[in-house]
């Protein structure tokens, strides 16, 4: 079977460092050449809550969509994401890009909108895959980073995982 190229974005308000690591250990067991983008900080989006810290991973599967969509809630769930007594957001996992999937499949849209609209979605994806262009609207994450006119305040954090900082000391 082939392997498809995905981007996911993953955020953690409630110990985020033990989520955070928890949830790339967990995508570390199924996805092929696992990378990941500098970790930032930022204000919440949607909802009330502290601070999260979010990354971008880049990675090879050889899981349908759905599936590995399915597999992403269970390790959600496994850090308490779905506990009736969490006060905030432990994990959160989501597709956004796969392959060059344009639309709706089975209620998961591609790309994901948030890659337009949310600055600690579009800066890691920009450095990660800077060249790539938006399967969508056909401009580079590069170039989206640059004009995005998005009114959010993000700072790079430094965060090590497996004993390797995510974040180089450039951007601290």
């Amino acid at each position: 079977m082939s392997l498809t190229p995905v981007y996911l974005g993953l955020g953690s308000n409630i110990e985020r460092e033990v989520h955070l690591c928890a949830g790339l250990d967990a995508l570390a067991q199924f996805l092929v050449d696992l990378k990941c983008s500098p970790v930032f900080e930022s204000q919440p989006v949607g909802i009330k809550s502290g601070p999260f810290f979010n990354l971008v991973v880049s990675a090879f599967t050889d899981l349908p969509l759905l599936e590995l969509d399915r597999r992403l809630k269970f390790i959600e769930a496994d850090n308490g994401r779905y506990a009736p007594e969490r006060k905030g957001l432990p994990l959160d996992i989501d597709v956004l890009l796969y392959g060059e999937q344009v639309g709706s499949f089975d209620g998961l849209v591609l790309p994901r909108a948030e890659i337009l609209k949310n600055a600690f979605v579009l800066w890691p994806l920009s450095l990660m895959a800077g060249e790539r262009l938006h399967p969508g609207v056909q401009v580079s994450f590069d170039q989206l980073w640059r004009e995005a006119d998005i009114d959010q305040v993000l700072a790079p954090v430094a965060f090590e995982w497996r004993g390797q900082a995510l974040t180089p000391m450039g951007l601290l």
